[in-house]
């Protein structure tokens, strides 16, 4: 592998130990090395260099964990930035891409141009291959699913450093695992084959502003009416600080039809015009034309580059009466002027199909704080720490994709599926030559 292998102690290693890590809060963790393979064939032949040398492999895909899943003592770093193709077969649907490959940023408009969607992460910048690998929460998961099951098969280079091509009929363990195992995933994965969708032909969205008076009020209506709306809307109430509505923080609920036409979306939308505290909203937008680009730019304002993060989750269940005190602290509390919370409305919950991703409920929320100073670590990751132990009562599992399994273990996995996995694990990776979860 020359010139793409970079040991610890050379020139060059720290830049690729944390090149393209989003969150900067940066570990200390020292991998052996870091590779930057440009084929498959480097892929395999790296894999097999890790084997032959006694390292440990950890997988790099767009980089954008918050627990920086990548980054690991005395293990090879396969870094796969450059692994950036995508391929589209226009009589069946399917497009094949790279792990690292952003959803918003590179595949989406590769599709728009085709007339297909994929539900990639709402962040534009994140790769799809953690984000696949970890279920996929994309966009409206609620009525389209998670990303995860529109995977029909994977490319993987597996411990023993062969090419394998899994899906429903070969290599069928190693398909299953790659639909919710992630970073776990006893393998490397080098290519995802997608099945897209037809791209709407109209996006809309409602947008109601309020204050933290209004919290308990509003998102009691909203946790009890969520599950009756038409499932081509995502739902979502977040609490954040936005200058151009108010000086405080603001709660805010929005809807995102994505339908055929104004007509659909109105029908869509219709619910949300009987908010009982629409009277004091600060902020009203109803049923008003937008765009994917729209969203996704909105969504990159929110999660800027260059910061430090600390970022925690819970999948809630229960009445109203105890779900809507128990995440107050977390709406009504952000550290600071840069800190979001979200909830997801999930309901009414479909049945999964058959793959390692298993956890879920009708309520998702999660706590996404970022900072600029190191000096305010402590602080911003002790008020984490206090919301999400406000929810526990209510808390029924958590995400992968928002989590960071050394500072708050829940339950990711079914009892079932993560018996499963073990014995996938016993299979594939005797050794444990993949490095598996940080916890």
């Amino acid at each position: 592998m020359p010139g793409s292998l970079v040991e610890r102690g050379s020139a060059g290693f720290e830049e690729a130990r944390v090149d393209r890590i989003f969150n900067r809060r940066l570990p200390d963790r020292q991998p052996v090395a870091v590779v930057r393979p440009e084929t498959e064939a480097e892929v395999v032949a790296a894999v097999r260099l890790a084997r032959e040398r006694g390292w440990q492999v950890a997988v790099r895909s767009g980089g954008h964990s918050w627990a920086q899943w990548s980054v690991r003592d005395d293990a090879l770093v396969l870094d796969l930035g450059a692994l950036q193709e995508i391929d589209y077969d226009e009589a069946t649907g399917i497009v094949s891409a790279s792990p690292a490959v952003r959803g918003g940023a590179d595949l989406a408009p590769y599709l728009a141009e085709r007339g297909r969607f994929f539900l990639g992460g709402h962040c534009p910048t994140v790769g799809i291959g953690g984000f696949l690998l970890q279920g996929g929460q994309g966009w409206n998961a609620r009525g389209w699913g998670w990303a995860a099951e529109y995977v029909v098969a994977v490319d993987v280079v597996t411990a023993a450093g062969e090419l394998v091509r899994a899906d429903a009929t070969q290599n069928s363990d190693l398909y299953w695992a790659a639909r919710g195992a992630g970073p776990g995933f006893p393998g490397v994965v080098t290519r995802f084959h997608l099945q897209t969708r037809p791209l709407p032909r109209h996006f809309a969205h409602t947008v109601q502003g309020f204050r933290m008076e209004d919290f308990d009020e509003v998102m009691t209506w909203l946790h009890d009416v969520h599950g009756t709306v038409a499932d081509t809307v995502e739902i979502v109430a977040l609490t954040k600080t936005d200058h151009a509505i108010s000086p405080d923080p603001v709660l805010l609920v929005t809807a995102l039809a994505m339908v055929d036409d104004e007509l659909e979306a109105d029908r869509a939308l219709a619910p949300f015009r009987d908010n009982p505290a629409l009277d004091r909203a600060n902020l009203l937008i109803d049923n008003e034309p937008t765009t994917p680009e729209k969203q996704r730019a909105r969504q990159l304002e929110d999660n800027p580059e260059g910061h430090r993060w600390a970022v925690d989750n819970a999948w809630l269940s229960g009445s109203a009466a105890d779900v809507v005190p128990a995440m107050r602290r977390a709406y009504t509390t952000l550290p600071n002027d840069k800190a979001f919370t979200i909830w997801f409305g999930m309901a009414p919950l479909r049945e999964l199909p058959d793959m390692a991703f298993s956890v879920q409920s009708e309520i998702y929320l999660a706590s996404y704080v970022l900072w600029e100073d190191a000096a305010d670590d402590e602080r911003h990751q002790a008020w984490l720490a206090d919301v999400m132990a406000d929810l526990e009562p209510v808390t029924v599992g958590q995400y992968l994709g928002d989590s960071d399994l050394r500072r708050r273990r829940h339950r990711f996995l079914s009892d079932a599926a993560w018996d499963r996995l073990q014995q996938v694990y016993a299979d594939r990776d005797p050794d444990c030559l993949f490095v598996g979860y940080l916890a």
